[in-house]
């Protein structure tokens, strides 16, 4: 019976070591994919003098969850006119963010980013997503130097704690 017990803390907390280890590589994963998006509003804007609301709905189909659910959510609050651009944007991040493993750095690039997002001139609004996607490679450069740093510490420090429990409980 002990033995089983050991085994069930072992499994928990070496489970958990590696829950956090994935959530350090999937932030510089969602990084590069906010990135890609970012850069392809930036096309659709530019190039194909797309409407938000509808380049926004292009994007969440090109995205996985949760990114595609922000994108997807800005878009139906574009169509509801309710709100205005920045508003829609404040809200859907609020509501997706919670769903993301990005940290609150990237989430104020993306508020300052909301506040310029359709009030200026293609021009402007294109200097505007090139400023959000150089601070985004900075947050992404700092997620991959933790990533680097801690992920391999983080398993083993899940597998190694349950071992102690185990030999403190026997």
């Amino acid at each position: 019976m002990k033995l089983i017990g050991a085994l069930f803390i072992l499994l928990a907390t070496t489970w958990t070591g590696f829950e956090a280890a994935r959530f350090l590589s999937e932030r510089p994963r969602q990084l590069r994919q906010l990135k890609a998006a970012l850069q392809s509003l930036e096309a659709e804007i530019m190039y194909g003098h797309t409407p938000l609301s509808e380049a926004s709905l292009h994007l969440a189909k090109q995205l996985s969850r949760p990114l595609s659910w922000l994108f997807e959510l800005f878009s139906k609050k574009l169509l509801d006119r309710e709100t205005s651009v920045k508003q829609a944007w404040d809200e859907s991040l609020e509501e997706v963010w919670k769903y993301t493993s990005l940290k609150n750095g990237e989430l104020e690039v993306m508020k300052q980013f909301g506040e310029t997002l359709g009030q200026y001139d293609r021009t402007a609004q294109q200097k505007q997503i090139r400023l959000a996607l150089v601070h985004l490679e900075r947050e992404e450069h700092d997620a991959l130097e933790k990533k680097a740093r801690y992920e391999k510490m983080v398993k083993s420090l899940g597998f190694l704690a349950g071992l102690l429990l185990i030999i403190l409980l026997m």
